[in-house]
């Protein structure tokens, strides 16, 4: 059974969202601006779902590790890259939820409908990802870790960023609309 709704929750109301709390204290309430602990919240949350698209689309399609690996074998440690997988893919998770929650600051909040606001946060987050990827590979490989990966390699690169640009973006831009 449902409990009612208060008169003064707006009609984008979904007894199916996902947090249904958080969603009818924001609308009763009326608000819509995000605070700095949720841009927080919310950023790492999308920042590591990001970044688990990202692996996942990422994994089947590469040669190799993350280039954390990579970082871990030149700085940390010494040897292959190849012997430090799990450290490359919690360093690489570490780096994407950082990145959310930058993300989730940099980003206005929206009085904007939630599809509205999850538009905007795709764009936006795609803009983001794209950036990431050119600072990844002009400075992350090209200078401090003076690999060349190939052209496939690279290709793999900028579109799994492309994927963690968006899915962070729809995410965080949901959790700020209006409907939320």
């Amino acid at each position: 059974m449902t409990e009612p709704r208060p008169e003064s929750v707006d009609e984008t109301y979904s007894d199916s969202a996902s947090d249904d709390d958080t969603v009818a204290a924001r609308q009763v309430s009326g608000a819509t601006s995000k605070t700095l602990g949720d841009a927080i919240k919310y950023g790492a949350v999308g920042g590591l779902v990001a970044t688990l698209s990202m692996t996942v689309f990422r994994i089947p399609t590469s040669k190799s590790l993350p280039p954390t690996a990579e970082f871990w074998a030149t700085f940390v440690e010494s040897g292959d890259p190849e012997e430090y997988p799990v450290v490359a893919i919690a360093l690489h998770l570490l780096y994407g939820v950082v990145n959310g929650v930058l993300f989730a600051l940099l980003t206005p909040g929206s009085d904007d409908s939630t599809e509205i606001a999850e538009t905007k946060g795709a764009l936006l987050g795609t803009v983001f990802g794209s950036v990431l990827s050119i600072f990844g590979t002009r400075v992350v490989l090209d200078e401090l870790l003076e690999t060349n990966p190939d052209r496939d390699e690279r290709l793999v690169f900028h579109i799994s960023h492309v994927v963690y640009g968006l899915t962070l973006g729809t995410w965080v831009g949901s959790r700020f609309g209006n409907g939320q």
